[in-house]
């Protein structure tokens, strides 16, 4: 019979653990939001956020006007190509540090192990942002964000 009150305890308990992991999941908020653009961290996680959404258009739009910049067509074909593959990687958009109509976005991008006794491991970058009309844009991101073509005068032999 202490037996039986034993097992049945473990499976209460169980059954709790089950239940609150279920209530959580269900009710957690999706934290991936797009935040105001009044900042040069606001536009770079945005950008983020659009480029993990698969929202080129979005994601474009905070491309700075500069020579050379890339045709949407060609934004959007380095994500589809996967010359720039956001998949697998976590993102922290850290601190920015402005001097003038420039501004350094600190960024950590995680890469995703498939092995489960793995650490995550970040890898410390930066983003680079101008300001155009009074509106923060992307001049540079780390890669996996970024297509090292883009900015960059076309090759002619």
């Amino acid at each position: 019979m202490k037996q039986d009150k034993f097992l049945t305890g473990i499976l209460a308990g169980i059954g709790v653990l089950t239940l609150f992991a279920l209530v959580l999941f269900f009710t957690r908020q999706d934290r991936r939001a797009y935040l105001p653009e009044d900042t040069p961290e606001g536009v770079a996680h945005n950008y983020v956020l659009a480029v993990l959404n698969k929202d080129y258009e979005k994601a474009y739009g905070y491309l700075a006007d500069l020579k050379y910049k890339p045709t949407y067509d060609e934004f959007r074909q380095s994500f589809l190509n996967g010359m720039v593959t956001p998949d697998n990687t976590g993102v922290d958009v850290g601190r920015s540090t402005i001097t003038g109509d420039e501004a350094v976005v600190d960024i950590t991008i995680y890469y995703g192990y498939s092995d489960p006794f793995s650490s995550r491991v970040g890898s410390p970058d930066r983003s680079l942002l101008v300001e155009q009309n009074g509106e923060w844009k992307i001049s540079s991101m780390p890669y996996n964000f970024w297509d090292w073509n883009w900015y960059q005068e076309p090759y002619s032999p």
